[in-house]
């Protein structure tokens, strides 16, 4: 890349090799340096711009965009990630949802099928900090949509902040959806201690609370413990989860199976 290269020639060749690793998954720089016809110091400056927005992680010889037990994966590339079963537990949440009510959704893209869901459903109020479901729900005449503050993150495509300058302390919602990253013996958990924090006092703000999670997050563990599986009293799960999980959370919370 020379000192000249045009801003727009930059973002565009970093477009490119974000939707290949998004795809891809995980690949090495040199695969990216074919993919994009330029060389490899350029490659590595432009992965070195989309690390620094938290876009993929970087490691020796390449780049991932899949989640660790201390990385989060980004927004965009969770949205490619287990479509079907996002929609199963969706069309089970709604079911506990009523004309009149108000929720609260966690910017997880789990509880973002749900949003899709809203579209011809109201009159409802919507309490969110994702800007994913803030578009969707924006158009939605018969919802009252209310923005939770905060700081915005590029990995999440939400904002984020510390819950009592957030807004978030204000509300009291008749039902909360949430998702998270993965759980394990009960315990739910997240990689990022400030989304801990977040929804930790979204889950204080409902009255009902829902877990949303599909088979793949569970049995591991993330960086940083959210909150045993008995503080909601609902989880939601697919109907691949194993047989003795759903028995397992049988004896502490009220479990329902999406099919």
């Amino acid at each position: 890349m020379s000192m000249t290269e045009p801003t727009t020639a930059r973002a565009l060749r970093q477009r490119t090799l974000l939707d290949y690793v998004l795809k891809a998954g995980s690949v090495t720089s040199a695969e990216l340096a074919t993919v994009a016809e330029c060389s490899i110091m350029t490659i590595h400056r432009d992965l070195d711009e989309l690390a620094n927005r938290g876009l993929v992680r970087k490691f020796h010889g390449g780049v991932s965009a899949l989640p660790t037990s201390v990385f989060e994966s980004s927004s965009a590339f969770r949205m490619r990630r287990g479509n079907e079963a996002k929609e199963k537990l969706a069309r089970e949440a709604i079911k506990f949802i009523e004309p009149g009510m108000s929720i609260m959704l966690d910017d997880s893209t789990t509880v973002l099928a749900l949003a899709r869901l809203l579209n011809d459903f109201g009159p409802i109020t919507v309490i969110t900090n994702y800007r994913p479901a803030i578009e969707i729900l924006s158009d939605c005449p018969d919802v009252r949509l209310i923005i939770l503050g905060g700081t915005y993150s590029r990995t999440h495509d939400s904002f984020i902040g510390v819950p009592n300058m957030t807004g978030i302390e204000n509300y009291a919602v008749d039902a909360v959806f949430l998702s998270t990253s993965t759980m394990h013996e009960g315990i739910t958990y997240h990689q990022e201690h400030d989304v801990v924090l977040m929804k930790r006092a979204m889950l204080h703000a409902g009255t009902r609370k829902f877990l949303l999670m599909d088979e793949s997050k569970i049995g591991k563990t993330s960086l940083n413990r959210f909150v045993p599986a008995s503080d909601f009293t609902d989880v939601v799960l697919t109907d691949e989860t194993p047989k003795e999980v759903i028995n397992q959370l049988r004896e502490v919370t009220t479990v329902h199976i999406a099919r």
